[in-house]
């Protein structure tokens, strides 16, 4: 049975979702990193997308280092949801 991760909520244990899929792509990157700057230490993003980010993902590495760790809750094509947690 697959699992699906939605995107719609705000949860109790802090994760934030955001949506890539309904902003314009010359403006996402820039979106991501300001969410990203506005989380605090044990925050959440949970980040939805249609398509695998690997060129997003070498750039949050590249600028956060182990500020923020990457795990993916969801892998498919069209269906990726990737958490990005703000560490301490």
């Amino acid at each position: 049975m697959q699992t699906i991760h939605v995107c719609n909520h705000t949860t109790a244990e802090a994760i934030y979702p955001f949506d890539a899929r309904g902003i314009a792509k010359r403006f996402r990157h820039a979106a991501i990193f300001g969410a990203l700057d506005a989380l605090l230490p044990g925050e959440t993003m949970r980040f939805c997308n249609d398509h695998d980010p690997l060129p997003l993902l070498a750039q949050l590495q590249q600028r956060y280092g182990e500020a923020v760790t990457i795990t993916y809750q969801q892998r498919e094509p069209g269906a990726i949801v990737i958490d990005f947690a703000k560490q301490a």
